[in-house]
């Protein structure tokens, strides 16, 4: 999340000239900044320091040394999607005689060709880093640093297995290996690995201890901030909101891409997965209950068309959207295509609204803290709110025009704050309230089998 990262003071190393770094990635949050998701740095101070991040949606590395450039890599491609798992991979070896062999960037199991390089400087051979294998130097995960302020840049989204080899440069394939069926790069839990003085290998298994050495070295890490563990991972994906099509400075997607905020305006935001069959359901806490709306869109039409437009982003405005509607002073509606009609009760500020959508039977509910509205029942179809006959791929959306939405879609958060305690029949995902028979978190498991 946004505010976490993990520290460990680095003990003299196996080598200054030979590593490797692996970490599994979901981006989320805002696109295109200058300086974002970090995936490791190691500092001693401004004149020497070095990084694994993206700049701009390119991915970068550095490391500098007297003040100096060792190296700078920077990637053509841009690595845009919020919705998938990226494998990435840096493998350094400054003994190799060929420039081009001392540092290698893979992605998803395949290495940056030379020529999909924008930026290709190559450390001299047999160079020695200043901040790495060094004693009392530092090494972090989830942030960078450099100039005067301590957390410059903190990453905003999930990692998984993110792992360190001291005095080897190592090909992907010790960490992944590509799915004979689906042909789709896939995690693999590294074996026979010697990973050195300080290698590393922090699963993000425990939730109690985040930082937590799995390699058998215990380099155990500090975390700092209010990190969680998510259930969000490379084998299973969840749903979050789609930060590729949010492009209205005043819509902020972040705490990974569950949280929707948005300054003076009416601007939407809807899920990054889309469903035409099965029963779903999820959660939202609204933190002003101001002007806000909730509820269901299809991912084409009109709303997504017009949700980055000021005072366009609300659900109901057409008939590809269905919303409920609260104002704060005791009003709450159901509005679609235009039309509004009292329904429900009104929210305070931090109630849960609980949302059903029946792909199936195209039906739609809404509710709060555990109770559906008007005694609607998803699992026997009384009472929904709405009807639809959209055949379209369905999500979940929100379109407040002050204050944030805090989405839970069965990771066990709302934004980075935890559910208080967990409902049933949550079918392996973690809701804050009793979710309905039949119907399932939005995640590639049960879209595999009940979508």
């Amino acid at each position: 999340m946004a505010s976490t990262y993990l520290t460990r003071t680095q003990t003299a190393g196996t080598s200054t000239r030979k590593f490797t770094f692996s970490a599994w990635v979901k981006r989320a949050g805002q696109l295109g900044a200058s300086y974002s998701v970090p995936l490791f740095g190691s500092y001693y101070d401004d004149s020497n320091r070095g990084a694994l991040y993206c700049y701009q949606d390119q991915l970068l590395t550095y490391f500098k040394s007297g003040g100096s450039d060792q190296f700078l890599l920077k990637t053509k491609r841009k690595f845009r999607d919020t919705n998938g798992w990226y494998h990435f991979v840096m493998a350094v070896d400054t003994t190799q005689s060929t420039a081009n062999n001392r540092v290698k960037l893979y992605v998803n199991g395949e290495q940056i060709a030379v020529g999909d390089l924008e930026t290709n400087n190559q450390p001299s051979q047999n160079a020695d880093f200043a901040t790495v294998g060094v004693n009392s130097r530092a090494f972090e995960v989830g942030r960078m640093r450099y100039g005067s302020t301590p957390n410059n840049v903190l990453f905003d989204g999930y990692m998984s297995h993110a792992s360190f080899v001291d005095g080897q440069a190592l090909a992907p394939t010790v960490f992944g290996s590509t799915d004979s069926t689906s042909g789709i790069w896939k995690f693999k839990s590294p074996s026979g690995v010697t990973w050195g003085n300080n290698g590393f290998h922090l699963k993000f298994e425990s939730s109690g201890n985040l930082g937590l050495d799995s390699s058998g070295n215990s380099n155990t890490f500090t975390v700092n901030g209010n990190g969680r563990q998510s259930l969000d991972t490379p084998s299973n994906l969840y749903t979050t909101l789609n930060a590729v099509a949010n492009t209205n400075s005043n819509s902020t997607i972040s705490h990974g891409a569950l949280t929707h905020t948005v300054s003076g305006q009416w601007l939407g935001v809807i899920s990054s997965f889309g469903v035409t069959s099965g029963k779903w359901y999820a959660e939202a806490k609204i933190t002003d209950e101001q002007n806000f709306s909730i509820g269901f869109a299809t991912l084409v039409g009109s709303f997504v068309k017009d949700m980055n437009t000021a005072n366009l982003g609300y659900l109901g405005r057409g008939d590809d959207s269905w919303g409920f509607w609260g104002n704060g002073s005791g009003s709450a509606q159901k509005t679609h295509n235009g039309s509004s009609s009292n329904y429900g009760s009104a929210l305070s500020t931090n109630d849960i609204m609980i949302l059903a959508m029946d792909v199936d039977n195209k039906k739609l509910y809404f509710g709060k803290n555990g109770t559906f509205f008007d005694s609607s029942n998803p699992t026997t179809q009384a009472s929904p709110a709405f009807t639809f006959t959209t055949t379209e791929p369905m999500g979940f959306a929100s379109g407040p025009e002050n204050g944030a939405v805090q989405w839970n879609f069965g990771a066990g958060t709302f934004g980075d704050t935890p559910i208080t305690s967990a409902g049933s029949n949550g079918n392996g995902s973690l809701f804050e309230y009793d979710v309905p028979s039949g119907y399932y978190a939005l995640n590639t498991k049960n879209l595999n089998t009940y979508g």
